[in-house]
């Protein structure tokens, strides 16, 4: 709660003092897309953090953490946006939002895949494609196609099912369609 604190704190201070975007701490981070989620309710999916997120921006990876024996959440997540200007809207407006009764962190970060950690995350352009149908040989998201041939792809989660169905689905002259 401190650093939520903190962090609004200094967006107070630099909005009275009318500091330029190149001078705010935002800046630090102009070299990664990313951001740091925390606080999640362990009842969310994927999905739901993308629709929560995308208020924001245009979000093209996701990394809920999960527990590699149970498949549960852990509560935080990893958000890679399109364009880097949208980590600080959602920095600035969603760190201490409460959702499900929970209050979210959200902080910068240089996310980076540990050494030979294959891609975990779900990629969005991947879901959005297998959601139109050109998904080929029925990929899982984050599978690329250098993995080889040797195994075979994993089948989809419940709720990459069910985001892939929100992404074919998706109306983006009606923003109120559910």
């Amino acid at each position: 709660m401190n650093t939520i604190r903190q962090i609004q704190e200094l967006n107070k201070r630099e909005l009275e003092q009318g500091i330029t975007p190149e001078g705010s701490w935002h800046a630090d981070y102009r070299d990664t897309a990313y951001i740091y989620i925390g606080g999640l309710s362990f009842d969310l999916s994927e999905g739901d953090i993308l629709t929560i997120f995308s208020q924001y921006g245009e979000p093209v990876f996701v990394n809920l953490v999960r527990d590699k024996e149970t498949g549960k959440s852990k509560g935080f997540a990893f958000l890679k946006y399109e364009d880097q200007r949208s980590c600080d809207l959602a920095v600035d407006n969603l760190g201490g939002a409460t959702v499900l009764g929970r209050v979210l962190r959200v902080d910068h970060t240089r996310y980076k895949k540990k050494e030979g950690e294959e891609e975990k995350g779900i990629d969005v352009g991947a879901l959005e494609a297998a959601a139109a149908g050109k998904g080929g040989r029925g990929q899982s998201p984050g599978a690329s196609d250098s993995e080889g041939d040797n195994e075979p792809p994993r089948p989809l989660l419940k709720e990459e099912r069910d985001l892939a169905a929100l992404l074919r689905d998706h109306d983006d002259d009606d923003p109120m369609k559910a």
